[in-house]
């Protein structure tokens, strides 16, 4: 007969220092160890500000270019005779998206500036319909 390897088994001596796992009724393994590391929360409003600086430091378009081209096009087709169809240059939409962005930018300025004056910190509904009544018909625009 050939001869076959065989392992000597360990035993161990001493236990081991990791916590001792078992499985929940979610099939998820949960220590037994109060002291598990709890995953890292920031205080509130770190993230906000942090997201604050990056915006008012680019220059590029906040709205996805895809989504606004569409809505455009439907806006577009309840004002063109039925069955006509339209085609949309690149940089009239580009246009359209920056001076749509700028409207609303300067528009969320006035409702900010209505919320400050309110003593608050929180824009409202309330505050944006209260900067357009006091822009009146057309805004900013015309």
């Amino acid at each position: 007969m050939a001869r076959s390897k065989t392992s000597s088994k360990r035993i161990a001596k001493y236990p081991s220092k990791t916590p001792i796992l078992h499985q929940s009724p979610n099939n998820r393994a949960v220590s037994n160890s109060p002291l598990s590391p709890r995953k890292y929360r920031r205080r509130p409003g770190t993230v906000a500000l942090r997201e604050i600086r990056k915006y008012q430091a680019s220059t590029d378009l906040l709205i996805a270019k895809l989504p606004f081209a569409r809505v455009v096009r439907e806006v577009t087709l309840k004002f063109v005779p039925h069955g006509e169809m339209w085609r949309w240059n690149a940089e009239a939409l580009h246009a359209i998206q920056c001076a749509a962005e700028a409207f609303l930018q300067g528009l969320f300025e006035d409702a900010y500036l209505c919320t400050l004056h309110s003593k608050r910190v929180t824009l409202l509904p309330r505050d944006i319909r209260l900067a357009r009544q006091l822009r009146g018909r057309y805004g900013d625009f015309i």
